[in-house]
């Protein structure tokens, strides 16, 4: 077999199957660069996909994010859980990479054979997820993983991009946040499906949770809250009980959302950058209209 039959997306396919790790890793960054190939690699894939379940970490920056995120993956892999981790960093401007290295913040665990981690930029997307953390997600599940983690940004109340992708988010908060509960962005609360007090072992915890039942209690339902410490991986175990059986009452968000955002996608992909910047600057000049430049632009694409 030559190297580039060895690399087409049939073939890459089938060696992800039978756990390539070599495979899942080269079908990791030709997903995140969009390469054209991706896409067929995914088709071949999806009947494999639909059995890992999918919870979201978010919360703002500084809240532990990544730590809890360690401390859950020591207890799914004493559960013997293969575990995946797509952590979602902001871009550095000078290489367009992620600036936050996973490897670093979840270094414990790169040895071991069960957990794969991935970092992904944002590269300017906004909502707290990378354009293509779905796909990423979608390849990891087709690849076995039992557990997958999405940590994203903390970008805040617009970080609900999550909720249309995760079987379950988990919003980390930490006590001692200057106004407490009135810091916390409205969206947060919306997108949540389990909230977890991390630095539990710090002052002001009682405190702050009360306040938050009493803000949960004015809702419309009711948000379970845990308590943990993600150094120490105490309330670890029972969170990811907790996420587990959420998971299992509730159904994964419904598809309409993913392919709407899919559509969109792959319409924008069409579009040759210069042509977008020179539609910026008519309109920005008032030669043009917006309505209009997207309106030809969907009588051309769609």
């Amino acid at each position: 077999m030559s190297s580039q039959e060895a690399s087409s997306p049939e073939a890459l396919a089938g060696r992800i199957a039978q756990g390539d790790v070599r495979a899942l890793a080269r079908a990791a960054t030709l997903v995140e660069n969009r390469a054209p190939e991706s896409v067929a690699l995914l088709r071949r894939l999806f009947p494999l996909a639909g059995r890992a379940l999918i919870v979201g970490i978010t919360g703002a920056p500084g809240a532990g994010k990544s730590t809890l995120a360690g401390a859950l993956i020591r207890q799914a892999r004493l559960r013997q859980l293969r575990v995946a981790v797509v952590a979602v960093d902001p871009t550095s401007p000078f290489t367009g990479g992620a600036i936050l290295g996973d490897r670093v913040r979840m270094q414990d665990h790169y040895a071991d054979g069960g957990v794969f981690i991935r970092s992904m930029a944002t590269r300017g997307r906004l909502g707290g997820l990378a354009a293509a953390t779905a796909d990423m997600t979608l390849l990891l599940d087709a690849a076995g993983f039992d557990l997958i983690l999405v940590e994203t940004v903390g970008v805040g109340q617009d970080e609900i991009d999550i909720a249309r992708l995760a079987a379950v988010t988990v919003v980390v908060l930490v006590p001692g946040m200057g106004d407490g509960v009135q810091a916390i962005k409205a969206g947060l609360f919306e997108i949540a499906g389990l909230f977890a007090i991390n630095k539990a072992d710090h002052p002001g915890t009682d405190q702050f949770e009360q306040e938050l039942r009493e803000t949960l209690a004015l809702g419309p339902r009711e948000t379970p809250i845990l308590r943990t410490v993600g150094t120490t991986g105490a309330g670890a175990a029972e969170l990811l009980e907790a996420m587990r059986g959420q998971a299992a009452r509730a159904p994964n968000p419904p598809w309409e959302h993913r392919l709407r955002e899919m559509f969109r996608e792959r319409v924008a992909e069409r579009l040759p950058l210069e042509e977008l910047r020179s539609a910026a600057a008519a309109v920005e000049s008032r030669q043009s209209d917006p309505y209009s430049v997207v309106d030809r632009w969907l009588e051309r694409y769609t």
